[in-house]
C-alpha cells in the first residue's frame, strides 16, 4: 500500500498533463510536454470495460509521469450539460479516483468539430485518431489559457 502512495506523490509532482476526450466508444488521450508548451495526439483506447480501461490509462499515466488529468465536457452549444457531458464528469471522478490525481472538467464544445476539419485539410480521416486529436485541441487551449494567465499580485 505504501509503494502505491509514493507512486501516486511522485507522479502529481511531474509536470505533464494528460488531456482526455471521452466518449462511449473510444477515449481519446493527449499529451503536453514537461513544461507545458505544447499538446500532442498520444493514443486512443477503445473502451472494453471500465476495469480494463483503467488499468489501460493507469499504464499511460505512469509511463508518461502524469501529473494532472483534464478531461473535456461536452456540454451543448447553449452552454448547459447534457446527459454525456454528466457521464464525463462521473468518468472524471472515476479516474481521480483511481489514479490519484488532481482531474478537471474542461468545456471541449468544437474540439471534435476542429478535429475533423485538420483531418479534411491533411487528407487523414481515421476517426479513431479523431478522439486524440481532439483532445489534443482541448489541451492546446488550456495550456494556452494558463499561459496568458498574470499571476495574482505577491506571486
Amino acid at each position: 500500500m505504501e509503494s502505491s502512495r509514493a507512486t501516486s506523490r511522485s507522479a502529481a509532482t511531474s509536470r505533464r498533463i494528460l488531456a482526455i476526450d471521452y466518449g462511449r466508444r473510444r477515449i481519446g488521450l493527449a499529451i503536453s510536454d514537461e513544461l507545458r508548451l505544447t499538446a500532442r495526439p498520444l493514443t486512443t483506447i477503445v473502451k472494453k470495460n471500465r476495469r480494463d480501461d483503467m488499468r489501460r490509462l493507469r499504464e499511460i499515466v505512469r509511463e508518461n509521469e502524469v501529473g494532472f488529468i483534464l478531461v473535456g465536457s461536452p456540454v451543448h452549444m447553449g452552454g448547459h450539460a447534457g446527459e454525456m457531458a454528466e457521464e464525463a464528469a462521473r468518468f472524471a471522478e472515476r479516474v481521480g479516483k483511481e489514479m490519484g490525481l488532481p482531474v478537471a472538467l474542461r468545456d471541449e464544445r468544437l474540439t471534435s468539430w476542429e478535429a475533423g476539419e485538420i483531418a479534411k485539410e491533411t487528407g487523414k480521416k481515421n476517426t479513431k485518431n479523431l478522439d486524440s486529436m481532439a483532445a489534443a485541441i482541448l489541451l492546446r487551449e488550456h495550456l494556452d489559457e494558463t499561459r496568458n494567465e498574470k499571476p495574482a499580485k505577491g506571486h
